[in-house]
């Protein structure tokens, strides 16, 4: 799976990573976030872009992304829920790589494109639910910012 990074350009989630722990051991008294979110944008297929975010609260960040195409979803919810797996997978293996390399203490936390207000909102239950049962934090609009602005902006 290969990353974009605005400034680095394409790396690999290794790369992605190293650069992660790298970013954070620069200021390590500082309080991080790591965030994934997905958003897709349909046309003739659909472009799912996934990205990770690491801010240092109150002093900026640096954001990854990985887009793929893939054909079209016949149902909204169908689409919502492969947004949601998409950034759980990728969630998954970010902390299992923070426990091996003795990080454990950074959570993850998942930032869907649903929200109270349009289609999704009736998903918000199932979806909620699906991202904290599998032990991550979830947000939603208007507070998932990872999702509805920094792979929004790459999605289109």
């Amino acid at each position: 799976m290969q990353f974009i990074s605005p400034t680095k350009g394409v790396m690999s989630f290794d790369r992605v990573f190293r650069d992660i722990i790298s970013y954070i051991e620069e200021e390590p008294q500082a309080k991080y976030k790591l965030i994934i979110g997905t958003d897709s944008h349909t046309r003739e297929d659909v472009c799912f872009v996934s990205a990770i975010i690491v801010h240092r609260v109150g002093k900026g960040g640096r954001y990854y992304y990985h887009r793929k195409r893939d054909k079209k979803f016949p149902s909204l919810k169908q689409r919502i829920f492969y947004e949601a797996a998409m950034s759980m997978g990728i969630a998954s293996r970010l902390a299992e790589k923070l426990a091996q390399k003795g990080h454990s203490e950074l959570d993850v936390e998942i930032h869907l494109d649903i929200g109270q207000n349009g289609q999704t909102r009736e998903l918000i239950k199932e979806i909620v639910g699906m991202v904290t049962g599998s032990g991550f934090h979830a947000e939603i609009k208007p507070n998932s910012y990872g999702a509805s602005k920094v792979a929004d902006k790459h999605s289109k």
